[in-house]
C-alpha cells in the first residue's frame, strides 16, 4: 500500500503581534509583544530574537530588549483574523480540525483526483493566507498529525516544510527532545537526568525503561512517538474535552480576595460557555503559574455532572485554598480553571418555577441578561473595581 504525506499543520506565526504588526505599518520590522496585566502574552519574531518570550513579565522583557513596544491585546482583531484564516482551511479542504485560535490540522489525502501534491496544496495555502488575511503562516507536511505538527515547529518562522515517509526517522531522531510535541519542560527535565537528548536517544530504549521513567501514560505515549506510531487521522467534528479560561494578574504580591475575585470571574465565564453549549462537568481543574514561572494544577471530581456556577464556585475555592501554602511561598502570576469530565446536558426544564430543585434560577436569569447586553452587563460586585481581567479567545466549545 502506497503511504503519503497528506497532513498538514497550519501554524499562524506569532499570531497576536502579527494581527498588530499587520493592522499598524509602524510596528512592521520591529520588536513587538502583546501584553496585559503586566504579562507578555505574545512577542512578534524581532523580540524573541532578543530573548523576549511567554509568560514573560513586562518589566524583564524590556531589560532583554530594549526598545521593545508592548500593546494592549485586541482580541476582537484576532478572532477575526482566526476566523477569516479557518475559512480558508474549510476552502481547502472539509477535514480541518482545530487545535487553538490560531493552528489546526487539515488532512488532504482526498483530494488526489485534482492531482496536486500536497506539499503544493500547502504552499498554495500559505500564499492565500498571506494575501487574504496578510499573515505569515507556517505549513508542516507529514504522513501523520504529530509529524506534522514537528515538522512546523522546525520549519519556523513563515516556512514550509515536507517529510516523506521515507524521511521519518532520519528527520525526527536529530532533534532534541524539547521539539516534540507533548514533551513540555518536566519531562525534558526527566529525560536530560538520564542523558537523553534527542529523539534518537529516546528511541534507542525500550518501552518498559520509558515506562519505569516517566509511567504507564508518558512512557508510552513517548515510545509510539519516537517510533512514529502515533495516529495517522485527523479528528472531525469532535466536542471540546475541557472548557477553560484563564487570568494574568501580573507580579504580586497579590491580597488573596483579589485573588478569590478573580478566579469567580474565570468560574461564571467558563460556566455560562459550558451552559450555552448544553454541558456539564464532573471535574473542575485549578491552574496556577507562579513568580518563577512554575506551573501546578489541582482538580477535584464531584458525584453527578453539573453546570451551577455556585457548585463549581464552591469547588475552586476549596482547591484555591489548598494551595495556599505553595502561593504564599512562590507568589502567583495566572489563575486559571478548567472544567472536564463533560457530557450532554440537552434535557434541562426551562419552564420550572424558580423554587425548583432542578431550575437553573439565578444561572439562567444572568445568561439570559448576558444574551441580550452582552457578557459584561452582570459582573460580580468583588470585580467591579478591577474587571474581569484579560479573556483569552478560545475556539468554539462545541
Amino acid at each position: 500500500m502506497f503511504v503519503r504525506s497528506t497532513i498538514l499543520h497550519a501554524d499562524l506565526d506569532a499570531f497576536y503581534a502579527s494581527v498588530e504588526q499587520r493592522d499598524d505599518p509602524r510596528l512592521r520590522n520591529r520588536p513587538v509583544a502583546v501584553g496585559g496585566g503586566g504579562v507578555i502574552l505574545a512577542a512578534s519574531y524581532e523580540a524573541k530574537r532578543r530573548g523576549v518570550t511567554t509568560p514573560m513579565g513586562g518589566r524583564q522583557a524590556r531589560a532583554l530588549c530594549p526598545g521593545l513596544i508592548i500593546v494592549r491585546p485586541r482580541f476582537d482583531a484576532y478572532v477575526e483574523a482566526s476566523k477569516a484564516v479557518f475559512e480558508l482551511f474549510h476552502q481547502t479542504t472539509p477535514l480541518v480540525q482545530g487545535v487553538s485560535i490560531d493552528e489546526a490540522f487539515l488532512d488532504v489525502g482526498g483530494l488526489h483526483k485534482i492531482d496536486v501534491a500536497p506539499v503544493d496544496i500547502a504552499a498554495r495555502l500559505r500564499a492565500q493566507v498571506r494575501d487574504v488575511v496578510g499573515l505569515p503562516i507556517t505549513v508542516g507536511v507529514a504522513r501523520t498529525p504529530f509529524l506534522a505538527k514537528v515538522a512546523s515547529r522546525v520549519a519556523k518562522p513563515d516556512g514550509l516544510l515536507l517529510v516523506l515517509p521515507a524521511d521519518e526517522e532520519s528527520f525526527l531522531h536529530p532533534l532534541p527532545v524539547e521539539m516534540l510535541w507533548g514533551v513540555g519542560e518536566v519531562t525534558a527535565s526527566k529525560l536530560h537526568a538520564y542523558g537523553l537528548r534527542t529523539a534518537g536517544d529516546v528511541a534507542a530504549l525500550p518501552q518498559s525503561v520509558l515506562v519505569a521513567a516517566l509511567g504507564p501514560a508518558g512512557g508510552r505515549h513517548l515510545y509510539a512517538v519516537v517510533h512514529g506510531h502515533t495516529p495517522a487521522r485527523v479528528e472531525v467534528g469532535r466536542s471540546r474535552g475541557s472548557i477553560g479560561a484563564q487570568r494574568a494578574i501580573g507580579h504580586g504580591p497579590h491580597d488573596q480576595a483579589f485573588v478569590r475575585a478573580a478566579l469567580l470571574g474565570l468560574v461564571d465565564r467558563v460556566c455560562r460557555r459550558m451552559r450555552k453549549a448544553d454541558r456539564i462537568a464532573r471535574t473542575v481543574v485549578l491552574r496556577l503559574r507562579f513568580e518563577d514561572y512554575t506551573k501546578a494544577t489541582r482538580s477535584r471530581s464531584v458525584a453527578a455532572g453539573t453546570d451551577s456556577s455556585e457548585d463549581i464556585a464552591a469547588v475552586a475555592l476549596e482547591l484555591l485554598e489548598a494551595a495556599g501554602p505553595l502561593i504564599r511561598e512562590r507568589g502567583i502570576t495566572l489563575v486559571g480553571v478548567a472544567l472536564t469530565g463533560l457530557s450532554s446536558d440537552r434535557f434541562v426544564q426551562l419552564t420550572l418555577p424558580l423554587d425548583h430543585p432542578d431550575h437553573g434560577g439565578l444561572d439562567e436569569a444572568v445568561d439570559a441578561v448576558a444574551v441580550r447586553f452582552g457578557t459584561q452587563a452582570v459582573v460580580r460586585a468583588s470585580l467591579l473595581r478591577r474587571g474581569e481581567g484579560i479573556a483569552v479567545p478560545l475556539l468554539p466549545d462545541a
